[in-house]
């Protein structure tokens, strides 16, 4: 899925581009670009925000990017992607980065047993 109208203005920084695709996302998660960035959302797992995500970002030009992230994702954590953003107006042949911001999905409710493991899991040695 590609997000955004060529040739149509937008939020006061002119003509708005095709934008990237990141896994997970949807039309009404992303953000919008600001200056040489894009910046994307891009909804993960409780899980996938402690043991490890990978994102798929289908770039401007179409090219797709596998960006592994081993971190732990909290809830304001940002991860930058060198040089695949918005061209820099003053020089074409640069790039800004693209920052993908996650929006983690927590579990509605846990059983007793879950929320035993979890403590057993996650409890200070």
């Amino acid at each position: 899925m590609r997000i955004g109208v060529a040739g149509e203005q937008g939020l006061d920084r002119g003509p708005l581009v095709p934008f990237c695709n990141v896994s997970g996302s949807d039309a009404k998660d992303y953000l919008k670009p600001d200056s040489k960035f894009l910046f994307f959302k891009t909804k993960i797992s409780l899980v996938e925000a402690l043991a490890g995500y990978t994102a798929q970002i289908t770039t401007l030009d179409g090219r797709t990017l596998t960006v592994p992230i081993n971190s732990i994702i909290s809830p304001t954590y940002e991860e930058a992607v060198k040089g695949e953003g918005m061209p820099i107006p003053k020089d074409a042949s640069k790039r800004g980065n693209v920052r993908i911001k996650f929006n983690i999905r927590f579990p509605a409710r846990l059983t007793t047993e879950q929320k035993t493991g979890i403590k057993k899991l996650l409890a200070s040695p």
